[in-house]
C-alpha cells in the first residue's frame, strides 16, 4: 500500500509539471525536520523525515513536494505512535503535500553556481486541510545539483491537529518546519 501510494504520488507530481526535462529537477530523499518543543521543556518534540519526494520546474519555479507521514522519525518510539496515531492520524491522512513556487524565479540563475534567496508561496495540504503559506527560502545552485532550503511555522490548529489537555504544556501550538532537498536533474 504505502510503495503504490509513493509511486503514485511521483507519477502525479511528474506528469503535473509541464516543461522539458532539462529545466525539471527531482528526489526521492529529501527531508523534512519538525519540531514542536516548547520552549525550555527537556523532552523535544521533533521529528525527521528522509523520504520527502520534490520536483522542481526552473523555467517557472513551480515546485512541488510530498511526505508519507508514517516516514517522520522520532528519537522515542511511543512519541512517534502517537503522532501518527493522535495527532496527524496518518492512516487517515497519510502524506502531507505542497504545490507552489517560487515567486522571485526570475532572480536565480540556474546555470551560475551561487546561492539564491527566495520566496516561495504555496498550499500546503496536511491532516486533510489545506492553507496558504509563504516564506523566505534558498537555492543553492552547485553544478547540476540544486539545494532547495525553506524554514517556516505551521499553527497545528489550523490543520486542526488537537493536542490533548494533557501534554498541552509540552507540545508547542506552532510547529517549525524545516524543508531540505538535493535535487537533481530528471532524466
Amino acid at each position: 500500500m504505502m510503495k503504490q501510494l509513493i509511486h503514485a504520488t511521483v507519477a502525479f507530481m511528474l506528469l503535473s509539471l509541464q516543461a522539458d526535462a532539462q529545466s525539471r529537477f527531482f528526489t526521492k530523499t529529501g527531508r523534512i525536520k519538525f519540531d514542536a518543543t516548547v520552549p525550555k521543556s527537556p523532552e523535544a518534540i521533533a521529528g525527521v523525515n528522509n523520504a520527502v519526494i520534490c520536483v522542481m520546474d526552473t523555467k517557472n519555479g513551480n515546485i512541488q513536494f510530498s511526505a508519507v507521514m508514517k516516514s517522520f522519525e522520532f528519537k522515542a518510539a511511543l512519541m512517534e505512535e502517537h503522532f501518527n496515531e493522535n495527532y496527524v492520524e496518518s492512516n487517515k491522512f497519510p502524506k502531507a503535500e505542497f504545490r507552489g513556487s517560487v515567486t522571485n524565479n526570475n532572480t536565480v540563475d540556474y546555470a551560475k553556481d551561487g546561492s539564491y534567496k527566495v520566496k516561495v508561496k504555496g498550499n500546503l495540504t496536511m491532516h486533510g486541510e489545506t492553507k496558504e503559506v509563504e516564506t523566505d527560502g534558498e537555492i543553492i545552485v552547485r553544478g547540476e545539483i540544486l539545494e532547495a532550503k525553506a524554514t517556516f511555522t505551521a499553527a497545528l490548529s489550523d490543520y486542526k491537529v488537537k493536542v490533548p489537555q494533557l501534554v498541552a504544556d509540552k507540545v508547542s501550538q506552532t510547529a517549525k518546519i524545516i524543508v531540505e532537498c538535493s535535487l537533481q536533474p530528471l532524466k
